[in-house]
């Protein structure tokens, strides 16, 4: 095995041409190694978007391990792996990503990072969280993707704020049935108002899977534990009891501007403003 992973590496490193270096971050990432992980990591800063891609696949098949260091990328120069590290942490939906993607989603100045924030947001692991701590996580993502889905300018981005609402409408179905029904209530006025054909589109198809949810009596797995250390879930609930303290003595209850400070403390130490605008191009893939 450590054999295996040594040549997969080595044929990443030794890429010299960008056919060949996708080929390697493709068959290093479907090895599904948790060795992987730091090559896997260091292709998303190659200017190689298929490779990039490639390497958020198998970060997101990795799952759990590839979150302490993805969250380490975040402190980054370099902007455009900081947009996939926030793409893969999207996809894992570790809650230790959780307060990354509250900031992200609706103070990014990218379109692509704002909207894979998004999505994410609505399909945390919610099942890991502590009873102590899911509620107040909840709400902070449901102010989060409301604001999204009213206030962004961007098509792509309420399209993906309504595929986190539909999730996170599924979640809180039985524990708080009031969110829910502000959801619903949230893609009733889309379905009507937004200017965007694409995203009424989707609000009609999240209408119908959620009421089709809601119709069908069914069986819930039995799921895994969460792989979480009581000290992760001290610095979650930590983090999101400092935000609720900002709101309280800086911005009105559920005022999303208070997530902006923290979108520019993450990308403080990331590149310059020249460097930035060379990279506000990249693009996602999307449900």
């Amino acid at each position: 095995m450590a054999d295996s992973l040594s040549s997969l590496i080595q044929a990443v490193e030794a890429a010299d041409s960008s056919s060949r270096l996708l080929e390697a971050v493709q068959n290093l990432a479907s090895a599904h190694l948790e060795g992987a992980i730091p090559t896997l990591i260091a292709a998303l800063s190659y200017n190689n978007p298929g490779a990039a891609v490639a390497a958020v696949d198998g970060l997101i098949a990795l799952g759990e391990p590839a979150v302490p260091p993805l969250l380490e990328q975040l402190d980054c120069h370099n902007y455009t792996a900081r947009a996939w590290a926030i793409r893969a942490l999207a996809g894992i939906g570790d809650p230790r990503g959780l307060i990354t993607l509250l900031g992200v989603a609706t103070a990014d100045f990218a379109l692509s990072v704002r909207r894979a924030a998004a999505r994410g947001l609505g399909m945390m692991k919610w099942h890991w969280f502590p009873e102590q701590l899911l509620e107040i996580a909840q709400e902070e993502a449901l102010e989060a993707l409301l604001f999204v889905a009213r206030q962004d300018e961007e098509w792509v981005v309420r399209y993906s704020a309504v595929v986190g609402l539909q999730s996170l409408a599924n979640a809180v179905r039985a524990t708080h049935p009031e969110w829910r029904s502000q959801i619903l209530s949230q893609l009733e006025q889309m379905a009507t108002n937004d200017s965007s054909w694409a995203v009424r589109a989707r609000v009609e198809l999240a209408q119908q899977r959620l009421q089709t949810e809601l119709e069908i009596q069914s069986t819930t797995a039995e799921s895994p534990p969460s792989p979480l250390s009581a000290t992760d879930w001290q610095i979650i609930l930590q983090k999101l009891y400092e935000r609720k303290g900002a709101e309280r003595h800086v911005l009105a209850e559920g005022d999303p501007r208070r997530y902006r400070e923290l979108a520019v403390a993450i990308a403080q130490p990331c590149e310059t403003a020249s460097n930035l605008s060379s990279t506000s191009n990249v693009q996602f893939s999307d449900e």
